[in-house]
């Protein structure tokens, strides 16, 4: 077989910028990625600081405004008021303790607003509150918790269901036009495990299980920067060769030319 020639100029001045073009969206592609990482690992640290804080007053209706995920999410809170059992919400759940709902229970204030307060989870057959072996409280009693913001819709495959009370995800606005309430805060509050209880190993008595709440923020920035880098370097090492194939080449084209002559 005999040996290709050397490539056009024009192809090789297309065939380079479209490397140099690949290669700059990579590197870009790259440093999103380790700004990503560094708003993280912030983001991590900051939700760390307000899980373990010391709790503050729930926001009031004059603050429900300037309410959302970047400044309040997981911010240890506490709220006072009366729980509203007639009206509470079972919301489907996945735990550490199985399958199962959420119960959230409207926390009536004194000033009137209402707080949806997620007192923890029950398995199936707990359900129905007669089943429980629910110490419910009655009466004014402050509860603790951290702040999360309303989830509205549905879960990822399933939309909620008001008119069949069918619910699954804490839809704090869906849930309040449902149960009939006014002022509602939108965020609820999960309700932390009492002093000294256990949340992975209830005993009967104690349902619904507070201080089930999951925190986790996958962090793979990391990765997909070095990922990205890779492909780019891959890039040069690709351009390197086809410049070095090209520049052969054309040396052994001219070699032949000059032993022609």
């Amino acid at each position: 077989m005999t040996e290709r020639g050397p490539r056009s100029a024009p192809f090789l001045i297309a065939l380079g910028i479209c490397a140099a073009g690949v290669f700059a969206g990579l590197v870009a592609l790259g440093l999103w990625q380790v700004e990503r990482r560094a708003w993280k690992l912030d983001l991590i640290a900051k939700v760390d600081q307000r899980v373990h804080a010391q709790p503050v007053a729930a926001p009031g209706p004059g603050q429900w405004p300037q309410v959302n995920p970047a400044a309040d999410e997981y911010r240890r809170v506490s709220a006072t008021g009366t729980l509203l059992h007639d009206r509470e919400t079972l919301v489907q759940a996945t735990t550490a303790l199985g399958g199962g709902h959420w119960v959230l229970t409207p926390l009536q204030r004194t000033d009137g607003s209402i707080v949806l307060i997620n007192r923890g989870f029950v398995p199936p057959e707990r359900r129905d509150r007669a089943n429980r072996g629910d110490n419910a409280p009655i009466g004014e009693i402050t509860i603790t918790g951290l702040l999360r913001i309303t989830e509205p819709g549905g879960s990822f495959l399933r939309h909620n269901d008001p008119a069949a009370n069918r619910w699954y995800s804490r839809d704090v606005q869906a849930i309040a036009a449902a149960r009939e309430l006014d002022r509602v805060a939108p965020f609820f509050i999960d309700e932390e495990a009492p002093a000294g209880q256990s949340a992975a190993a209830p005993k009967a008595q104690t349902w619904p299980v507070a201080g089930l709440t999951v925190i986790s923020f996958p962090n793979n920035h990391l990765t997909y920067a070095i990922t990205w880098f890779a492909l780019a370097l891959m890039i040069v090492a690709a351009a390197w060769y086809v410049a070095r194939d090209e520049l052969r080449i054309r040396r052994s084209g001219m070699r032949e030319d000059a032993h022609h002559d």
